[in-house]
C-alpha cells in the first residue's frame, strides 16, 4: 500500500533538507580528500617526478607491474609488485596491525572492564586512563625513544637492575627488537581508545540483566563469557575495525623511532620515501594507492556484513 501523498511530501521534504545541510560537509570533502586522491591515483599511472609532474606523461600500469624483456629470451618483472621491498613493508604493516590491535582489544577490555565498576575516583582514573592516547603521538614517540636510548634509557637501567638483561639493547636500533619498540609504544598509546569504545558499550547493557544473573547464583566467569561479550561485541567489533583501519596507515611512530629500518618500514613510511627521498614520485603514488585499495576493501567488507547481519536479525 503506497503511503498517503502528504506523508511522501514530507518525505521528500525531509530528504531534500538533509542534502542541503549534507552538502557543504561533501563540497569541503571532495576538496580535502576526493581531488587529491583522485590526482594521487592519476599520477600511479604516469611517470611524474617532482620537478617534472605538470609534464607527466600516461605509462599505463608500468608502475605497478612490468616485464622487461633483455633480449635472448631474459627478463624480468619490474614494479611495484615485483618490489620485495615493497612486500617486506607489507608484511611488516600486517604484523603490525595484527599484533598492536590483538594486545590493544585485550588490555582495553580488560581496562574497560575495571573502569566499569564502581569504586571512589572513578572518574578520576577514567581521565587519567585517557593521557596516554591524548599527547600527539610525535612526542608519545620521542618520549619513548629517550626512554628506549640504549645508553640513556630508563628500560635498560630497570632490566638490568631486575636481571632481565646483562648490557643495555639498542631497542629501536637493532632489526631484533626495533618492531617490538614500536608496538610497545603504540599498544600504550592507543589501548585507551579501544578501552574508551569497549567501555561505551558496556554502559549501554541493562543492569537488570546482571541482577537476574546475580539472583540466579551464576559465577562472574559465566556472565563475562555469556552475558558480558556477547552483548558488547557489537562494539568491540567496532573498536578492532577503527583501530585496524589506522594501524594499517601507521607512520608517524614508524617514521620516528626507527626511520629507513626494513625491519619496520610500513607501507606509508614506503610510499612517502618514494614520494619524496627518492624522488620518485609515480611510483610513490602507486603505493599509495594500493595502500588506499587494501583499506577500502575492508571497510567496504565490514560495511557489508554489518548489513547482512542486520537483515538477518530482522527477519
Amino acid at each position: 500500500m503506497s503511503a498517503p501523498e502528504g506523508t511522501s511530501r514530507l518525505s521528500r521534504q525531509r530528504i531534500r533538507s538533509a542534502w542541503l545541510f549534507l552538502a557543504p560537509m561533501l563540497i569541503v570533502l571532495f576538496i580535502v580528500a576526493a581531488w587529491p586522491l583522485g590526482r594521487t591515483i592519476w599520477f600511479s599511472f604516469t611517470d611524474a617526478s617532482l620537478d617534472l609532474m605538470s609534464e607527466a606523461e600516461f605509462i599505463g600500469f608500468r608502475n605497478y607491474l612490468e616485464w622487461v624483456d633483455f633480449g635472448d629470451g631474459e627478463g624480468a618483472w619490474y614494479g611495484l609488485l615485483a618490489d620485495q621491498r615493497w612486500w617486506r613493508s607489507v608484511w611488516n604493516t600486517v604484523v603490525f596491525a595484527t599484533v598492536s590491535v590483538t594486545f590493544e582489544t585485550i588490555f582495553g577490555l580488560i581496562i574497560a572492564l575495571v573502569l566499569h565498576q564502581q569504586f571512589a575516583g572513578r572518574g578520576l582514573v577514567r581521565a587519567a586512563v585517557l593521557i596516554p592516547w591524548a599527547i600527539p603521538t610525535i612526542v608519545s614517540a620521542k618520549m619513548w625513544a629517550w626512554m628506549m636510548h640504549d645508553q640513556f634509557g630508563i628500560l635498560n637501567d630497570m632490566f638490568m637492575a631486575l636481571g632481565l638483561i646483562a648490557e643495555p639493547v639498542a631497542w629501536t636500533a637493532s632489526p631484533d627488537t626495533a618492531m617490538i619498540a614500536v608496538l610497545i609504544v603504540d599498544i600504550w598509546k592507543t589501548t585507551p581508545f579501544m578501552a574508551l569504545l569497549i567501555l561505551a558499550g558496556l554502559q549501554m547493557v541493562p543492569e537488570d540483566i546482571y541482577e537476574a544473573a546475580r539472583l540466579d547464583g551464576v559465577p562472574p566467569w559465566r556472565v563475562f563469557r555469556k552475558l558480558t561479550l556477547p552483548l558488547i561485541m557489537p562494539a568491540v567489533l567496532v573498536a578492532v575495525v577503527f583501530r585496524a583501519l589506522d594501524a594499517l596507515r601507521v607512520f608517524d611512530i614508524v617514521y620516528v623511532l626507527t626511520p629507513n629500518t626494513d625491519a619496520t618500514r610500513t607501507m606509508s613510511v614506503y610510499a612517502r620515501e618514494n614520494l619524496f627521498d627518492f624522488d620518485q614520485f609515480a611510483y610513490g603514488s602507486a603505493a599509495s594507492t594500493v595502500l588506499f585499495l587494501v583499506i577500502a576493501l575492508i571497510t567496504i567488507t565490514f560495511i557489508m556484513a554489518t548489513r547482512m547481519d542486520l537483515e538477518g536479525k530482522r527477519q
